[in-house]
């Protein structure tokens, strides 16, 4: 059952461009820190001031919005984010994470595809008042990040199975 949608006719979802294997200049493969059969995890080229290399987690199938996102596909995104925010504390030099999610305009959602938002806090770095820097961060701004997170979490699973 499809509720509260605000996805335009014909909109292009970039979110499942980038789960398909393609992405934009915004997102592309490059960027993607871990992926599991039904959640993904990509550091998002939308940063904060004092929040860089923050994180976007997003189910693999296209749900507009937490009201429609199947339990399978909930529980696969909060296991990634889980995943990343370990990886983040571990390798940012951050202090804390905090983590949120959008629905709707109103709930200042602007992509149609549920996604959570992980960020590094540091104190003091005035998260909830500031918005997004207006100019996206390049793949080579973002590229340490990934592999910071990929890093750690193919020891992380190396360690697991190794």
């Amino acid at each position: 059952m499809m509720m509260f949608n605000h996805e335009p006719v014909g909109y292009r979802c970039p979110f499942c461009a980038v789960v398909a294997g393609g992405g934009d200049a915004m997102t592309g493969q490059q960027d993607i820190v871990v992926r599991t059969e039904h959640a993904m995890a990509f550091v998002a080229a939308r940063w904060w001031p004092n929040n860089r290399g923050h994180v976007l987690v997003i189910p693999t199938s296209h749900h507009e919005n937490l009201y429609e996102l199947p339990a399978v596909s909930g529980h696969a995104v909060q296991d990634v984010v889980r995943e990343v925010a370990i990886a983040m504390r571990h390798t940012y030099g951050c202090e804390g994470i905090s983590t949120r999610q959008h629905n709707e305009p109103a709930g200042y959602q602007d992509t149609w595809h549920h996604h959570v938002h992980v960020f590094p806090r540091y104190p003091g770095d005035n998260l909830y008042g500031t918005r997004h820097l207006e100019e996206e961060a390049s793949a080579d701004e973002r590229a340490p990040y990934v592999a910071k997170l990929k890093g750690y979490l193919a020891r992380e699973t190396q360690a697991e199975f190794g």
